[in-house]
């Protein structure tokens, strides 16, 4: 089951993705076919992340793996699509999310 949670996760990421690029591309919620693209990405981002928690994963970790790997490849396509200046310190910023929910699934079960 718990391949089952990664993958809603990656889903979730995905639709998390898309609806922030239908964000930056609505022109400050101008443009309906962006404006829907929104409210489609960030429901199935939310919709996929409660099946990911349905089927067992820990939230903090769920939440984190989101979080933090969505900004990353957000920051990635403002620098690669959008062209989008980023200097090293947010570059670095970025390196330390990574490695954040590197170690988040280094860690394994915590027993009480």
């Amino acid at each position: 089951m718990l391949w089952q949670a990664i993958i809603y996760l990656a889903l979730a990421i995905a639709c998390e993705i898309a609806g922030t690029i239908c964000l930056r591309l609505s022109d400050g919620f101008s443009k309906w076919p962006y404006i829907i693209g929104i409210a489609a990405g960030y429901g199935l981002a939310f919709w996929f992340l409660s099946l990911s928690l349905k089927l067992g994963m820990p939230l903090g970790m769920a939440y984190a793996i989101w979080a933090g790997l969505g900004t990353a490849i957000i920051a990635v396509v403002g620098i690669l699509v959008f062209k989008e200046p980023l200097a090293l310190l947010q570059w670095l910023g970025i390196c330390c999310i990574i490695v954040g929910v590197v170690l988040l699934n280094l860690g394994g079960k915590v027993s009480h």
